[in-house]
């Protein structure tokens, strides 16, 4: 089991960037696939990015492509892992709660039913 929180969020300009940072502890921390998601109010929830545990990167939606990249940091414990969404180019479409997401051995291709979610942090992006 892990512990997943997200920080960054804010209010930002439309064609402004932003940070999202989110930390990931426990036991093997390192040795879990790490994905971003959002939702917007009144939508489902999407995927953003994934960055799978042995470093593939996954584009979940194309109005991300070339805007938004994703990397990580694991300690050398494999007790935390860092996972950072560093958004460009911001949209009004961006806007929405983002999740940062922990699945064991995670590839990017599963439904990630058993992963471990954050409790979000706000985007929002005045036009």
């Amino acid at each position: 089991q892990v512990q997943v929180v997200e920080t960054g969020g804010e209010l930002v300009q439309s064609g402004g960037s932003l940070n999202l940072s989110c930390t990931i502890t426990g036991r093997n921390a390192d040795r879990y696939g790490l994905g971003w998601f959002r939702r917007a109010p009144g939508k489902e929830r999407e995927g953003v990015l994934c960055l799978a545990r042995i470093g593939t990167t996954t584009v979940y939606i194309d109005s991300i492509k070339d805007r938004f990249t994703i990397s990580r940091d694991n300690t050398r414990d494999g007790k935390k892992s860092t996972v950072n969404l560093l958004m460009k180019k911001l949209q009004p479409d961006d806007a929405a709660t983002y999740y940062c997401a922990a699945e064991w051995l995670g590839d990017c291709k599963g439904s990630w039913d058993g992963a471990y979610f954050g409790q979000g942090t706000q985007v929002t992006v005045s036009s």
